[in-house]
């Protein structure tokens, strides 16, 4: 039996902390090429989760402890769905192909992850194309306006149409 109790999460969290990404993850799979990939993620709120997509699997998220905004965009990055986990929301399910982003409202958050394996590391493109990378600046002020995004909002970075 594989299992995650409070002391996990909180060394998970402690790791994450430590991280220069601030976040980490553990593997509730044995091997990146299962077919079902299961994870607690530790995000802190300063952890940038770039808008991005799945191409062939959705994902379900559901928060362990703290709060999570998640967003799904439009291909202009216009908001169409807005979540706040932990706080009313318990889980979500993102479908493959759909635009999103997660950020952690509170320290010592973890989120708990599952979509389909094999594990494919992201390419530029499974990144938004309106989207600062994370060695741009440019993300702490989306982050900022991750925070209360509403439906039918458009980061103002994006610019007319998207980048």
């Amino acid at each position: 039996m594989k299992k995650l109790d409070f002391d996990d999460l909180t060394s998970l969290s402690s790791e994450a902390q430590q991280s220069p990404r601030k976040r980490m993850n553990r593997n509730l799979h044995s091997d990146l090429s299962d077919p079902v990939q299961r994870l607690a993620i530790a995000m802190e709120p300063d952890t940038y989760i770039r808008p991005h997509h799945h191409r062939q699997t959705w994902e379900i998220l559901i928060p362990l402890r703290g709060r999570f905004v998640v967003l799904t965009f439009d291909d202009g990055g216009v908001v169409i769905e807005r979540a706040v986990l932990g706080e009313g929301g318990f889980a979500v399910e993102i479908p493959a192909g759909g635009w999103h982003a997660v950020l952690s409202l509170d320290d010592g958050g973890v989120i708990f992850e599952v979509k389909c394996g094999p594990y494919a590391p992201f390419k530029e493109e499974d990144f938004s194309p309106w989207s600062p990378a994370a060695d741009d600046d440019a993300y702490k002020e989306l982050m900022r306006w991750f925070r209360n995004a509403e439906v039918g909002q458009r980061w103002p970075g994006c610019g007319e149409g998207g980048a």
